[in-house]
């Protein structure tokens, strides 16, 4: 071979394998954060199912300085770049509250996005794999986050579906990476659509009158979101007292109760939320719902302004025909004697004086029985699952 033709042949070798190195780099600063934060913008810009997050809330949640529950958590995140361009995010966390109440020595991976690169995604759960047995820890599952109130479980099923703003939605090629890397099954979530009726049968209306007569219980009726506010703490202590003994549940701190009440509290739709009192006046029991905002956070593309804020007021404000519920819980003495049954039919009839065609449950345990129970005298349909993957820090793949 020609001296000069083998020195082109050697130098475009050398070209071509630079290109393919894998680098990872841990987040340090704040642009590599916000370069962390977008890069599912350019992973999904064609995908018509994907939901995007607003940039500035996903920057608060994912900085020590700003979110209370890095009182208690550590955090580790790390970008892939793959022929010098971004290929994949993850973080690692360690909630320290969980490992202590649940006594189970876990890392937890969250906020997980890669391109369909085995290499890419192997190497990020090898990063958090490494920190957390480092230090200390034996076990490794996700995605989950910070709290209960974070995007939990990756999409297995319904990935032809439109996302909503409270879930996780990702490739379908990501859970055969997880599996292929060793990972099984923890947990399932599950979703429903269901169906608005046109109108309240007769026997749940006699029901509802009967709990209210026998229960003490009765609808708060707020003229405006602001009316809320003096509830706020009541209603997150009923979800810690609620879901204590669900999936792997931590208890929000009041500092944290005082963060999401500051953070969402002002964009409580009243048609939709309803809140339980019992006869002291305290909550029995609530379910939070809103408009969808799947469309509008599409056409925000993850900014408020200039003109995302409009699209969402619009999705708000104008006559929304598909409601998303994202909060429930009733207060742990009443479960199971009806105060459900009376938030059900309440918001339902929200709902069809609305003339909302249907609602998405959002995710729910599978093992929640209670809770899946409700569907049934429904009109519904389960078309989303996702899952938590788990295994030991020292099994070999």
């Amino acid at each position: 071979m020609p001296k000069l033709l083998s020195e082109i042949l050697k130098t475009r070798f050398q070209i071509n394998f630079f290109r393919l190195t894998l680098e990872l780099k841990e987040v340090k600063s704040g642009k590599d954060l916000k370069s962390f934060v977008k890069f599912p913008f350019s992973l999904y810009r064609n995908n018509s199912y994907w939901i995007p997050p607003l940039i500035r809330d996903e920057m608060m949640t994912l900085n020590a300085e700003k979110n209370p529950a890095f009182e208690y958590c550590e955090s580790k995140m790390w970008i892939a770049y793959k022929d010098g361009k971004p290929a994949g995010r993850i973080c690692g966390i360690i909630n320290n509250k969980y490992v202590d109440i649940w006594k189970k020595k876990a890392v937890r991976f969250g906020w997980i996005d890669f391109i369909d690169d085995e290499e890419v995604s192997s190497a990020l759960i090898n990063a958090v794999e490494e920190w957390g047995a480092s230090r200390g820890l034996e076990e490794i599952h996700g995605p989950l986050g910070f709290t209960d109130l974070d995007y939990e479980g990756m999409l297995i099923e319904g990935f032809n579906e439109l996302g909503t703003i409270a879930t996780i939605y990702n490739h379908d090629y990501y859970p055969k990476h997880i599996e292929k890397l060793g990972f099984e099954k923890e947990v399932d979530w599950v979703e429903y659509e269901i169906t608005v009726p046109d109108s309240i049968p007769e026997k749940a209306e006699r029901i509802a009158s009967i709990i209210k007569e026998r229960s003490g219980i009765h609808l708060f009726e707020p003229k405006s979101s602001k009316d809320f506010l003096p509830y706020g703490r009541q209603i997150f202590r009923l979800i810690n007292s609620s879901y204590e003994n669900l999936f792997g549940f931590v208890p929000l701190a009041d500092n944290q109760i005082d963060y999401y009440i500051k953070q969402y509290f002002g964009f409580i739709v009243t048609h939709y939320t309803k809140v339980l009192l019992d006869s002291k006046g305290d909550v029995a029991g609530f379910v939070i719902g809103m408009p969808s905002l799947a469309r509008a956070m599409q056409k925000a593309c993850g900014k408020l302004f200039p003109f995302g804020v409009f699209h969402l007021l619009r999705a708000i404000k104008m006559k929304n025909k598909y409601v998303d519920l994202y909060l429930g819980a009733i207060r742990p003495d009443l479960q199971g004697k009806g105060a459900d049954a009376l938030l059900m039919t309440e918001i339902t009839k929200s709902c069809i004086a609305n003339k909302v065609i249907s609602a998405e449950s959002n995710i729910e345990l599978e093992t929640n029985v209670l809770v899946r129970g409700h569907w049934k005298y429904f009109n519904s349909r389960m078309h989303k699952r996702r899952r938590c993957f788990a295994k030991k820090l020292n099994s070999k793949v």
